[in-house]
């Protein structure tokens, strides 16, 4: 359980930020195109896909996103505050790591 919550966490992590970082160096004009990367791999997507999709039709809706998103952080939150704090954080095994670039 604790290894699915941390790679639906990473992979959240992974694609907020690679949006970011795709988003600020699409905007600078002299910078060569980099080619299509995945940010996560087809067997990571099929094991999100039967964690979250509740209703079974083989897509995942904002809510059904939400709703997963929602319980892992209530696990995670032990002291029940509704805040993450850096003791919660460091028994996650949820790592920042480099941008990863998943733009067109």
């Amino acid at each position: 359980m604790l290894k699915r919550m941390n790679l639906v966490l990473a992979m959240a992590v992974c694609v907020t930020l690679g949006a970011a970082f795709g988003t600020a160096v699409s905007q600078k004009q002299n910078v060569p195109k980099t080619p299509d990367k995945l940010v996560i791999g087809q067997e990571q997507v099929r094991q999100l896909l039967l964690l979250m999709d509740t209703d079974k039709d083989g897509t995942i809706s904002k809510q059904e996103w939400m709703n997963y998103m929602s319980a892992e952080f209530d696990k995670l939150d032990t002291d029940k505050s509704g805040k993450l704090d850096q003791k919660e954080l460091t028994y996650s095994s949820v790592r920042a790591s480099h941008p990863v670039y998943a733009g067109k």
